[in-house]
């Protein structure tokens, strides 16, 4: 799976809700993830930390989604070219 068909899978899966909810509380639900994800590494604990990453990388999917971002081309812009 490459990142625009997790960010597909993502928007079909949350977008409505999402939307509902509005940019800024999608994106304090990302800031509290990424919060369990520095408890986890703090802790060491790799389930965790995976488990945290994977709910990281969906919420910021989210938020990409609501500002209509593809962000596997904005990562190419800024990382590969």
């Amino acid at each position: 799976m490459n990142i625009s068909e997790a960010q597909e899978i993502i928007k079909k899966k949350y977008f409505d809700r999402d939307s509902a909810r509005g940019l800024y509380a999608t994106f304090t639900w990302f800031i509290e993830e990424v919060g369990e994800l520095a408890d986890s590494i703090i802790k060491m604990n790799r389930n965790n930390i995976e488990e945290e990453l994977a709910d990281v990388f969906a919420w910021l999917l989210s938020i990409a989604n609501l500002l209509n971002i593809d962000l596997s081309e904005v990562f190419k812009k800024k990382y590969v070219s």
